[in-house]
């Protein structure tokens, strides 16, 4: 009777098993569905308000892609409403790339310290300094750019102070931690066997950083870069406030420009929802995603690549 008892317990705590996996699954197949729907919806939503400028407004897409004129407010007189968003495409890519070129070595340089060669205080000290970054909103970089670094940039460097350089500033050391702290990760990733194994064969500390660390977390540490220029390529109130926000292409640091973002923030809550104009800027944010989904194909890349387990 007892072993038949304990039979039937078991059999009960096998099905109380059995059912609580099932409610497990349930809530977590529901909650990946929840993000690979919402992520399509997205994504069909914005690929079908953009292509409407081109489908229903009659815009040429390569007028849109290579002219370097944008007035969508002229008369028909004047030659009709120009659509060209070359200079902001420029822009946004000029921006984000001095600001990677900026805070690359920075982050990196400051992965290595609080995982190779600071003490224990050193870190203690750092650590929080690049998460303090992080959690400051974009709006008080925006405002400490514009009431630091463009006057900064006006007396002493030349130009009225709006313009690449600026922005360029502003967005480096809003990348900074997210550049620091995913080459952090990769450099405490990388095993000490081979931390061990470079000393052991009488390099130094700096040859076996040099020569074996940096080069073993290279992919990911490309990565932390790849995902810095995604933050900044997206980033719109900061650059919006500092940059100057001019409709042509900068021929220097020192000259305005404008972004994707910069263009889209400033002229959305003017245009009417349906309009050319509106479509315009939506197509705007169709490239945004396309670049957003780039740059994720490229981590991807990257991470497949990693040279050790």
């Amino acid at each position: 009777m007892p072993a038949t008892q304990s039979v039937a317990d078991r059999l009960l705590d096998k099905k109380k098993t059995i059912k609580t996996e099932r409610k497990g699954k349930l809530i977590v197949y529901t909650c990946a569905t929840i993000i690979i729907l919402t992520t399509v919806s997205i994504t069909l939503f914005l690929v079908l308000r953009g292509m409407q400028a081109f489908v229903a407004d009659g815009v040429s897409p390569i007028e849109f892609l290579t002219s370097l004129d944008w007035n969508p407010a002229r008369s028909a007189d004047q030659g009709g409403p120009a659509y060209g968003a070359l200079p902001f495409i420029v822009g946004s890519f000029a921006v984000t790339i001095l600001a990677a070129l900026v805070a690359a070595p920075l982050g990196i340089g400051a992965a290595i310290y609080m995982t190779e060669i600071a003490p224990s205080w050193g870190r203690k000290i750092l650590q929080p300094a690049v998460e303090l970054l992080v959690g400051i909103p974009s709006v008080v970089y925006g405002f400490i750019g514009l009431t630091l670094i463009v006057p900064f940039i006006r007396e002493n460097v030349g130009g009225q102070g709006f313009g690449l350089l600026a922005g360029m500033v502003v967005l480096s050391i809003m990348i900074l931690p997210t550049v620091t702290s995913i080459a952090t990760d990769a450099l405490r990733s990388v095993p000490n066997g081979i931390r061990e194994s470079s000393l052991a064969l009488g390099a130094t500390r700096w040859q076996t950083i040099r020569r074996v660390i940096v080069p073993a977390a290279g992919p990911m540490l490309l990565t932390a870069i790849v995902l810095g220029m995604a933050r900044a390529f997206g980033e719109a109130l900061a650059v919006q406030m500092v940059i100057g926000n001019s409709r042509t292409i900068a021929e220097s640091l020192l000259d305005p420009t404008a972004t994707l973002t910069t263009i889209i923030t400033l002229n959305m809550g003017h245009t009417v929802p349906g309009s050319t104009e509106n479509n315009v800027l939506w197509s705007l944010g169709l490239i945004l995603l396309v670049m957003s989904y780039l740059f994720i194909i490229i981590v991807r890349f990257l991470s497949s690549r990693r040279r050790f387990s």
